[in-house]
């Protein structure tokens, strides 16, 4: 039988939910993606603060399957930066689709990488695909979903407490858990820069699609109706 306690939770009136969404909305609507960091460090612990927060997402039957690992010595950035751009020049050069490269032109972005060593951080996210426990080899479930969830909180709480983020992909990624000696059962999934934006950041100008275009209600229409998707 599963152990079960009381459940924490504070019902709010509905002025105060609408508020909220309201103001966490317009928050997240402020975060935007930067690659110029400046290197100024960050204070003691707001890191730990940051992860503890990812650490409460949802997973799959509660393995939470995912490992930070946090890079702040300047070598091993330089030597993460080094492997992510020989990946990245090939992956530009030769295997990114005509599509693709046209699409990232208005964002200015190519295979250098200056962030991975400007940033003072770098925060390498793995997926734990299973781990050894006892002798034995347990699996985990939903893995990929798990860690995505347990990223997007990381990249709100890091916003919400005044810093930039960059979400960051090389192909491939294989290198990542070389390089920091992770073992087998983990598997690179996000590269993270963390910081304050250099003063003379620049970002690309974005519209974001109107939530008319992202929101579907279903609203219990009678069978036959014609339905209208529309948003509030």
């Amino acid at each position: 039988m599963p152990d079960l306690i009381p459940l924490e939770f504070q019902r709010l009136d509905p002025a105060t939910q609408l508020e909220r969404a309201r103001s966490f909305y317009e928050l997240c609507d402020r975060r935007r993606t930067v690659r110029d960091f400046s290197s100024e460090p960050l204070p003691e612990g707001l890191l730990e603060w940051l992860i503890h927060a990812a650490g409460t997402a949802p997973s799959g039957a509660h393995k939470q399957p995912w490992r930070f690992v946090v890079v702040t010595d300047p070598a091993l950035k330089r030597e993460i930066r080094q492997a992510a751009e020989e990946e990245e020049k090939e992956f530009y050069a030769h295997r990114a689709p005509p599509e693709w490269l046209e699409d990232l032109e208005p964002l200015g972005t190519d295979w250098r990488k200056p962030f991975l060593e400007g940033a003072p951080a770098l925060i390498v996210v793995f997926q734990v695909e299973f781990e050894r426990v006892d002798g034995r080899i347990r699996k985990h479930y939903y893995v990929r979903e798990s860690v995505g969830l347990a990223v997007g909180l990381l990249i709100a709480a890091a916003h919400h407490a005044g810093l930039a983020t960059l979400t960051h992909t090389p192909s491939p990624m294989g290198f990542l858990a070389r390089i920091l000696g992770r073992p087998d059962g983990e598997r690179p999934f996000l590269l993270l820069p963390i910081g304050y934006p250099a003063p003379e950041a620049r970002v690309p100008r974005l519209v974001r699609k109107p939530l008319d275009q992202v929101l579907v209600w279903n609203r219990g229409e009678k069978r036959g109706a014609p339905r209208v998707d529309q948003a509030p």
